[in-house]
This record gives C-alpha cells, sequence and structure tokens, in this order.
C-alpha cells in the first residue's frame, strides 16, 4: 500500500497523522475499484434464491414448531446453568471484535511510511486487506441487521406475559420488539465465518463459539430459537458476500478454478520480523 505524506505537524506524541490519513484514503479507494472478477453466475444467483427461500421456511416452520416450547423448557432450567449462559453471551457483541480490529486497522495505517521497504509495504498492505475484510464483516451485517429488526417489530419471548411467537409491532423503534433475527447469534456467526475463512484450522473452535452464543440467548430467553437461526443465517451469509466483494477486487481472496473462493496467502511469520526490524531500527 503507497501511501505519501509526512508527519503533521503539532500531532500528539509525535503520532505520524498524515501516514494514516493518507493510507486511509488509498485503502478506501481500493475497496472501491471496479471488480477484476465476476463471482456470481445466473445459475449461482438462481440457487442463491432457492437457499434463501428454503431458510426463510426453515425459520417459519420453527417459529410454529419450537419456539413456544424452548422458551417453556428454557425457563425450567438449572439457575446456574442459566448463570453460566449468562455470562457467555456477553462475548456475543461485536465490540469484541470491532475494537481490537480497529485498534489494529489505526497502528497499520499510522506505521506504514514511504521510507520503508517495498516489502514492508506490501507486508502492511496484506495486514490492512485482511483486518479490513475482517471489520467490515462482522460490523456491516450486524450494523444493517440492528436497524431491520426494530423495523420488524418481533417481539420478544415473554413480552406482555404472551409466549406467542408471532406478536409483532412492525416499525416499533423498541428493544422488547426487536427479537427478530438476534443480534448476538448475527455478530458470532459472521466473526466466526470471518475468521474462518481466513485461518481455516480454527473453525472448529470457532463455530463452538458461535453455536454456544447461539443457544445463550435461547437458554436466557432473550430470544426464540427462529431469531437465532435467522442471525446465524444472517451472520453467515453477510460474512460471505463481502468475502466475495473482496474476491471479485482480488483482495485477500481469489476466485478458485472450481468456481469457489480462496483465501490468498498472507505475510509469513519470518517476513514480519524483518519489517519488525525494519521499524525499529534507527
Amino acid at each position: 500500500m503507497s501511501a505519501s505524506g509526512g508527519i503533521e505537524p503539532g500531532a500528539a506524541h509525535g503520532l505520524p497523522v498524515a501516514y494514516l490519513r493518507d493510507n486511509a484514503a488509498t485503502y478506501l479507494a481500493i475497496l472501491t475499484r471496479k471488480p477484476r472478477a465476476v463471482l456470481w453466475s445466473r445459475g449461482e444467483l438462481v440457487s442463491g434464491i432457492a437457499v434463501t427461500a428454503g431458510a426463510i421456511a426453515f425459520i417459519v416452520l420453527t417459529m410454529f414448531g419450537l419456539d413456544a416450547w424452548s422458551v417453556v423448557l428454557a425457563e425450567g432450567l438449572p439457575r446456574g446453568l442459566i448463570a453460566i449462559f449468562d455470562d457467555i453471551t456477553d462475548y456475543g457483541r461485536s465490540g469484541w471484535f470491532l475494537v481490537p480490529i480497529g485498534l489494529m486497522l489505526l497502528l497499520v495505517a499510522a506505521l506504514c511510511r514511504p521510507s520503508l521497504s517495498a516489502m514492508s509495504q506490501r507486508v502492511f498492505a496484506a495486514l490492512a486487506v485482511r483486518l479490513g475484510f475482517l471489520f467490515a464483516a462482522i460490523l456491516l451485517p450486524g450494523l444493517t441487521f440492528t436497524i431491520v429488526k426494530r423495523l420488524i417489530g418481533r417481539a420478544r419471548p415473554l413480552v406482555g406475559g404472551t409466549l406467542d411467537p408471532f406478536l409483532y409491532r412492525p416499525l416499533h423503534w423498541d428493544v422488547e420488539y426487536a427479537s427478530l433475527p438476534s443480534g448476538h447469534a448475527v455478530n458470532a456467526f459472521a466473526a466466526a465465518t470471518a475468521l474462518g475463512l481466513l485461518w481455516p484450522r480454527m473453525r472448529p473452535v470457532l463455530w463452538i463459539y458461535a453455536v454456544a452464543i447461539g443457544i445463550s440467548r435461547v437458554v436466557l430467553t432473550a430470544h426464540y430459537p427462529s431469531d437465532v437461526l435467522a442471525g446465524a443465517m444472517i451472520g453467515i451469509a453477510g460474512t460471505l458476500l463481502i468475502r466475495n466483494w473482496f474476491a471479485a477486487r482480488r483482495l485477500g481472496f481469489v476466485p478458485a478454478s472450481d468456481g469457489g473462493v480462496r483465501p490468498m496467502r498472507g505475510p509469513s511469520l519470518a517476513r514480519l520480523r524483518r519489517v519488525a526490524r525494519e521499524l525499529i531500527a534507527p
């Protein structure tokens, strides 16, 4: 990632504000450039629509057959088990991922300067692309559906003293009527999918994490199972769409010969060490 500019006069504690600003502008320009590949054929779009329709049908069936029963079951669980899931559920907040990723992005943008070698600048570019993908993949699905679920207006379990899974107040901006989809599930499954795309070996642990977050929302009667299923599907689908956006521009991902998408190889540990030595060298 090439960047220009020097340290901005008056910048607090020598922070290279100009580097950060110029690098951020360069990165955003790369993200919005024209795609270099077409990833969605007509057949794939038709298949995607069919899968979406099937997912919606499954969620509706869950509303009829499982939602009310699950709340009754959750209310009968031991208090100690509920307390455990009460601790677990907090880790479904997107801030656990977005804050450190955002800080790392700022650090990369601030440290990448024109005086570095071409190899070091390429390493910083690769890091920025991967961090940017993670940030967008976790932020955008959750942010979008934080708004959408308040427009849908589905009541959470036990709101108004009822277990009616079809109680809705559309366009009602109230947290008690913001059950569908589960925001925690969107966040957890988006994070698990995004991290798993870059580091496939982590997938088993990531899926255990995401499923535990989804279960916690039902155990705490904060959501119906159908809310969690919808959140999981949205988190996964949203992340895959963002991955394809990056892949179409050959940023972090590339189209594979079999019609899929594969991640590019990231910087090796040896190269990261070389960059670190260059940064601290006088």
